[in-house]
């Protein structure tokens, strides 16, 4: 068995923590009769809801990269499900916003929740400067994974 770098060792469990969080993403969607993509739109609506942005079809398919017939798919899909609802954009009444119905982030969070808290109980252990380190190394490596052509 060859010896690898501590750098390496890092890339690999990144690649092992990021494998493992497609696959219960793929689990949730699947006991919610959802598409795996209906996991990533909702997660793409609420980093907008988060940040303040506006989430249109237009946007949300720019995120998953998917066409408008693909994207029409998936809200059609969620809405169905009851898990986003559709409004007129209150300034602009031509633009249709969508958000993420509290029924999603319910199921969402009984399913994620306690691995989200285990994670932020991780995370108030480490000082400052360790949390500074690791939201550096994160914010870095998610730069190079969107810089992929």
């Amino acid at each position: 068995m060859s010896e690898q770098s501590p750098e390496m060792d890092i890339v690999h469990l990144l690649r092992k923590v990021t494998v493992e969080f497609g696959l219960r993403q793929a689990e949730f969607a699947s006991r919610h009769g959802m598409h795996p993509t209906d996991v990533r739109a909702l997660i793409c609506l609420l980093d907008a809801e988060r940040a303040g942005d506006d989430a249109t079809a237009g946007w949300l398919g720019a995120q998953l990269g998917l066409n408008s017939a693909g994207t029409t798919a998936v809200i059609d899909r969620l809405e169905r499900l009851g898990h986003l609802t559709r409004s007129r954009d209150p300034r602009d009444r031509r633009r249709v916003l969508m958000t993420v119905a509290p029924r999603a982030v319910e199921l969402g969070r009984s399913f994620f929740g306690p691995l989200i808290d285990d994670t932020v109980a991780v995370l108030r252990d480490f000082d400052e400067s360790e949390t500074a380190a690791v939201r550096r190394f994160l914010s870095a490596a998610h730069r190079a994974v969107t810089a992929i052509p």
